[in-house]
């Protein structure tokens, strides 16, 4: 049985402060056919970003410049929208950890991707959440 047209992913918000790499991730979804509603450096403004846009996945990098890191940012998304989904990528491993331990993340529908990312396995992911 198929998901429902509105269960799928289909709308992505991505958080990532290396140029570079946010722009690999948007070239390689887009060309998977999802549509990159907004593109934002920083953790602080994913909120106001999230509220605008309400994308159906956010990738957000661990690691961002500003006040929060990933999973706090994670956890500001979820408390205003507890079945957003979410994706963590990062080159630290025991953020696995930090998010298990975590009993906020329970039950939500939120990943962690260790770099260094590859593509087809973001796309599985992503499939999968």
């Amino acid at each position: 049985m198929g998901l429902k047209q509105q269960d799928r992913v289909q709308t992505i918000m991505i958080i990532e402060d290396e140029e570079d790499i946010l722009l690999v991730y948007r070239d390689f979804l887009e060309r998977k056919g999802y549509r990159i509603e907004a593109s934002a450096p920083m953790a602080n403004e994913i909120l106001r970003d999230y509220k605008a846009y309400r994308p159906d996945l956010v990738i957000l990098d661990y690691r961002l410049p500003g006040s929060m890191n990933g999973l706090q940012a994670a956890e500001k998304i979820l408390q205003k929208n507890p079945a957003a989904r979410i994706l963590i990528v990062t080159a630290i491993e025991d953020v696995k950890k930090e998010l298990t331990e975590n009993a906020f993340f329970d039950g939500k529908k939120i990943s962690v991707l260790i770099k260094p990312v590859q593509l087809p396995n973001l796309a599985r992911l992503i499939a999968d959440l």
